[in-house]
């Protein structure tokens, strides 16, 4: 029985539909340690100026299995420097050339699933306001990406198919996250939404409806216990929805040792469950998560690995002596 090339593509692309929550977009194991990638509103929220590099192969074993790379950058501009104004030498007003409440971030990405992959970067601004103890911040994002399908590796039925023969492998794509988030000493939580334009891929000379990106929304928090004087248990919870209202929950908690290492413990919802770990050596941050699937597909897979590598520069500890310690 001969299959139409179209409905090739469209299993290709089944990570589009509600159901393929996880694969529409990127899924992260260790989200906590560079929450930026999910939420706007954290570029610069911590103070440093961090580097975070995640590299991260989905169900090895299986061929064009998903692999998501992305490099990011973020930073606070500081309230650090001074401007002389007035019209005589005797007065003079000072003001400070910097707000110290903009943040700035952005990040270039790599996603690949099977034949279907998406190359973009990501630019974000945000603010942030302090409120006593803690810090409310506000972030937008402007993301343009390429989504593309690789035709090389298609095996036709139909060598005149009229549909592989029209449409572009390659779209160009705009698109828009937002996002809200709070943090403490203690605790910190968010709430962002990504793909606001909900675009619509198209296919030759129309647009299929059926490959119309979801809307997609984070809702993360954790909360900080001290154990000891060496010990910090953080509990957190990650819950992910798309348009369709199909849900995907991470519920874990890290144990931070002397806060220069840390290990934990995650059960992710559809039947994975994630164990995480890590070092700070210096200024860098070094963190690996094993993603083990709870179904009879790791009898085929070596399950899914994650590797974080980030650095963090300046003293933030001294001039924002509330953030959540690491």
């Amino acid at each position: 029985m001969k299959i139409k090339i179209k409905y090739l593509i469209l299993a290709l692309l089944a990570f589009i539909s509600t159901k393929g929550l996880a694969q529409q977009l990127p899924l992260y194991s260790q989200y906590m340690m560079n929450k930026f990638l999910l939420n706007p509103a954290v570029a610069g929220s911590e103070g440093y100026t961090a580097f975070n590099l995640t590299a991260r192969e989905q169900w090895i074993g299986f061929k064009d299995s998903p692999k998501t790379h992305a490099l990011s950058a973020q930073t606070r501009v500081l309230k650090n420097s001074f401007v002389s104004k007035g019209h005589s030498v005797r007065r003079k007003r000072r003001s400070t050339s910097r707000s110290g409440r903009i943040g700035l971030g952005g990040y270039v990405f790599n996603d690949n699933t099977g034949l279907v992959s998406r190359t973009g970067f990501q630019i974000t601004y945000a603010y942030h306001i302090m409120i006593q103890k803690g810090q409310l911040s506000f972030g937008l994002s402007g993301t343009a990406y390429q989504f593309k399908v690789d035709r090389e590796d298609i095996r036709l039925y139909e060598q005149d198919d009229e549909l592989i023969n029209s449409f572009d492998n390659a779209m160009f794509i705009p698109d828009a996250d937002v996002g809200i988030y709070y943090s403490d000493p203690k605790m910190y939580a968010g709430l962002s939404a990504s793909q606001l334009f909900q675009s619509s891929l198209k296919f030759g000379n129309r647009g299929y409806e059926n490959y119309r990106l979801k809307r997609h929304y984070y809702l993360m928090g954790g909360y900080n216990f001290d154990v000891s004087d060496d010990m910090i248990l953080e509990p957190s919870l990650l819950v992910k929805a798309s348009e369709g209202w199909s849900f995907q929950a991470d519920i874990g908690a890290k144990m931070y040792f002397m806060e220069d290492y840390w290990g934990g413990l995650m059960f992710r919802t559809g039947g994975a469950l994630v164990l995480i770990g890590g070092v700070k050596i210096d200024k860098f941050y070094i963190g690996y998560a094993f993603d083990y699937t709870l179904s009879s597909m790791m009898k085929h897979s070596f399950g899914s690995h994650e590797f974080m590598l980030a650095l963090k520069l300046g003293d933030s500890a001294r001039r924002y002596r509330w953030l959540i310690r690491y």
